[in-house]
């Protein structure tokens, strides 16, 4: 890093030295960007760095709510109000018992990017909760979202910050989320993405960021001459991301070998029965080990998924935040895998990112790569504002030409600073020049 940036990440590091979520999403930043510093030294005059890097708003609220017994349990919600240059903030709400401000600053701070990359009007935030809806009956849940929200309310509106749904905030939730929001102001579809279809939500918004995701990969293996035919892919996870981006890799003639949840892992080199899958995670919020009642044949790990020896062509990342590190990639790389796009958000620790290059591995990061979910959410608002609602087949299209104009974006940018295919320097490249071009047009804010 040049003295300047070095200087400007040091600063953060003494005042924040406790964020290391935050601390590596920024460094990762810092670093990309560089190239782009040097041929514009003006922009050190105009602190961009400096600016992007400093939240526009940080909202903190504490969640009272009583469960099942009547006995009362006291949470901690945020919002993080990253940034409004491109519109009104948008990313998700995150209910998991290891959310914290630096985790939420981390979100917030790649969805500044992720969002402009679509090419869509939406700014950059995160919130949630540091609640656990595992284990929690529907009533205790639907208690929490009421008084979540109660407070979060009075900081979100239509053209100001539009929720959304994340890691334990489904269409459930969001469904409890706007009912009491609906109790508190004036009713407005937008005010939420992710929305249950019946209360105005989009078709094809569950399956938006697997879906993006494997198209997004689909531009990745045409540019190296492949495509995902007879492709093996791992995937981590199995929530909504990981569910549908196997779904797509299978319609595509993709075989993945490998899903995973919070307890284990299973492995299937002859390709995994997706059906099993739904019934189990997305039907029933069972466990994955529950497969082996279906297919006893099929091998079964407790903890992560890349502590298996698998062979395979891709890996797709989809469950959280630094779940991949150097040695797992070193694992896959023995395995076979060429490529690896992320689904979940940084699941990639700094290490295995650059253990990734070094390996030969083409990589492409999580604000690139998952932007199909943040894309469609604003296709969402769109058509809440319109009063209308498009078919699956124009949204679906449209999140395609989206997915495809990030490939674009990232390649072109990465080339013109002889990063040559390195879509993570790319995309934060080709954020980088939009947002700083916004930050000029409207001044001093």
């Amino acid at each position: 890093m040049s003295a300047y940036i070095e200087n400007i990440y040091q600063q953060l590091n003494e005042k924040l030295g406790h964020e290391s979520e935050f601390l590596q999403a920024v460094g990762e930043f810092l670093d990309a960007v560089e190239p782009v510093m040097a041929a514009h030294p003006e922009y050190e005059d105009l602190a961009v760095l400096e600016r992007i890097t400093a939240p526009e708003r940080v909202i903190i609220f504490r969640v009272p709510w009583m469960d099942d017994q009547g006995k009362i349990h006291v949470n901690t919600g945020y919002r993080v109000q990253f940034s409004s240059l491109n519109g009104p903030y948008k990313g998700g709400l995150r209910f998991h018992p290891t959310v914290n401000l630096s985790i939420l600053k981390f979100l917030g701070f790649e969805q500044i990017f992720k969002n402009i990359l679509t090419g869509l009007p939406i700014g950059g935030g995160k919130g949630g909760a540091d609640f656990d809806p595992k284990g929690k009956s529907d009533n205790e849940i639907m208690r929490f979202c009421q008084s979540f929200m109660t407070e979060l309310s009075k900081h979100i509106a239509p053209d100001l910050d539009v929720p959304a749904g994340d890691i334990g905030v489904g269409g459930r939730e969001i469904g409890f989320l706007y009912g009491q929001y609906k109790r508190l102001r004036q009713a407005d579809r937008g005010i939420l993405t992710g929305k249950p279809l019946i209360s105005g939500g989009s078709l094809i918004r569950p399956e938006a960021t697997g879906f993006g995701l494997v198209y997004f990969l689909t531009h990745m293996l045409a540019e190296a001459g492949q495509d995902l035919k007879g492709k093996k892919v791992i995937i981590s996870g199995s929530g909504n991301v990981a569910y549908f981006a196997a779904r797509k890799v299978e319609e595509l003639g993709g075989i993945v070998v490998s899903m995973s949840d919070s307890q284990g892992a299973i492995y299937e080199d002859k390709g995994i029965d997706l059906d099993v899958i739904k019934a189990i995670k997305v039907d029933s919020y069972g466990r994955i080990k529950e497969y082996l009642e279906t297919y006893p044949e099929a091998n079964y790990q407790e903890g992560s998924v890349w502590n298996l020896d698998m062979v395979a062509d891709i890996a797709l990342p989809c469950a959280t935040q630094n779940e991949v590190d150097e040695i797992a990639v070193a694992r896959l790389a023995k395995g076979g895998v060429e490529f690896i796009a992320e689904g979940a958000n940084m699941p990639l620790t700094s290490a295995a990112a650059k253990a990734a290059k070094n390996h030969g591995i083409v990589y492409a990061p999580g604000k690139a790569a998952n932007a199909g979910g943040v894309a469609v959410s604003a296709l969402e608002m769109s058509q809440n504002s319109m009063r209308l609602s498009w078919s699956r087949e124009e949204v679906d299209q449209q999140l395609q030409d989206i997915m495809a104009d990030i490939f674009k974006a990232c390649l072109a940018a990465s080339q013109a600073y002889d990063f040559d295919h390195d879509y993570a320097k790319g995309a934060d490249i080709a954020a980088f020049e939009k947002v700083v071009e916004l930050m000029q047009i409207q001044g001093l804010v």
